[in-house]
């Protein structure tokens, strides 16, 4: 199983407190020792950057993300990241920008999301999300 890991599981995991016991952590943590593919995108990146403060952290979090494949999306994810937030809204649900675009690359390339975020259990309501399990 092929897993694209959400900006808030990664959060989880890179937390310098006690770490959650959380069912998100433990899939990533299960998915990294036994070799599953593991992919991200440069928003996720971003987020996690903007999310921990200080070079060192910084340093830490990009030296890590150095050996995960990286996705990066084409016009074409951009125009159906649009849909898939027009569609969430006519089903009442308010979807993020970023969380749209990585909605749409799971679909396209056909990857379980691994997340802690509920957005995209209610996104999941007008587009069809695989979530790792």
């Amino acid at each position: 199983m092929a897993i694209l890991v959400d900006t808030s599981v990664w959060s989880l995991a890179m937390r310098r407190d006690e770490q959650p016991n959380s069912a998100e952590l433990k899939i990533l943590i299960k998915a990294l020792d036994s070799g599953e593919e593991i992919y991200s995108t440069g928003v996720i990146l971003q987020e996690l950057l903007q999310g921990f403060t200080g070079a060192k952290a910084a340093d830490a979090i990009v030296e890590r993300f150095t050996s995960i494949p990286m996705l990066v999306p084409e016009t074409s994810d951009h125009i159906q990241a649009a849909e898939i937030r027009n569609k969430s809204r006519r089903k009442g649900v308010q979807v993020g920008t970023i969380d749209a675009l990585i909605a749409q690359l799971s679909i396209r390339y056909k990857l379980s999301l691994l997340t802690a975020d509920k957005d995209f259990k209610y996104m999941s309501k007008a587009v069809k999300l695989t979530f790792a399990k």
